[in-house]
């Protein structure tokens, strides 16, 4: 069984930053593994050590300053990786669900996993419909949000559960080939081993452009536009106290008797 798990690489912020335009200046961001991705690939890698899976594929979508993330996936057990870029990608401020599901769908053609599996959102756009789409765009069966998944993927069948609004969650099996979106806290994912990390740099990591995997340049074109950047007001302030325990339980009495909330 093959495995393809889809990642992503995220701009992480400073706590204090500031914005230019329609985008946070550059001193103040950083850049990590998206963390729902991250736990899509030990989900992943999981499945291969309990001897379900052979192999486990990480594909990304970036330039090559995103290969030292992707080589997190690989640290932490991916067996191989595929970078999708192209010059036609250069210019794309924001990539939409269409866009990123054509070039993903077009890697998964080409590998032919049994399962794949992606992370419910991304921690900078949050979509969270990329995976769904994905599922549309080839013909898979899939299942959103899944917070467990039964590892043993007998007869072609996953049995998984998933979260539903207002708390519910469902039971439910679907077969596979599928595409499956991953929800944080599915399981802990490992932190990479510096073994694993010395290895990531010597697995493969394979650079395809569009024409690679057969997409037209035309298919990413994209209808969003970011148009403002800005922090939203805080809704309500927060109330500290100092003092002892008893100072403080007086003066919260206070406040809470103020707002109507206690007698």
């Amino acid at each position: 069984m093959k495995i393809l798990v889809t990642v992503k690489e995220v701009a992480t912020v400073e706590d204090e930053f500031e914005i230019e335009g329609t985008e946070i200046a550059d001193q103040y961001l950083g850049a990590d593994l998206n963390e729902w991705d991250d736990y899509a690939v030990e989900e992943a890698v999981q499945l291969q050590e309990d001897g379900i899976a052979d192999e486990v594929v990480a594909v990304t979508i970036g330039p090559e300053d995103c290969e030292q993330t992707i080589r997190q996936a690989l640290a932490k057990g991916a067996d191989r990786a595929v970078r999708v870029w192209d010059d036609a990608l250069e210019d794309v401020d924001l990539l939409d669900v269409n866009a990123k599901t054509e070039i993903l769908s077009a890697v998964v053609d080409a590998e032919d996993p049994d399962l794949v599996l992606t992370g419910v959102q991304a921690g900078d756009d949050s979509f969270a419909a990329t995976g769904v789409s994905m599922a549309e765009q080839l013909g898979y069966q899939w299942g959103a949000v899944v917070n467990h998944l039964e590892h043993d993927l007998e007869d072609g069948v996953a049995s998984v559960r998933r979260e539903l609004e207002g708390g519910v969650e469902e039971l439910t099996d679907i077969e596979l080939p599928a595409v499956l979106t991953i929800q944080t806290g599915i399981n802990e994912p490992r932190y990479a081993s510096l073994r694993g990390i010395r290895q990531a740099q010597r697995k493969e990591l394979d650079v395809q452009t569009l024409a690679d995997i057969g997409v037209d340049e035309s298919t990413i074109e994209t209808e969003l536009e970011l148009t403002d950047m800005y922090e939203p007001e805080s809704e309500s302030d927060a109330t500290v106290w100092e003092g002892s325990a008893e100072e403080t339980a007086t003066e919260l009495g206070e406040l809470l008797r103020d707002k109507g909330v206690a007698q």
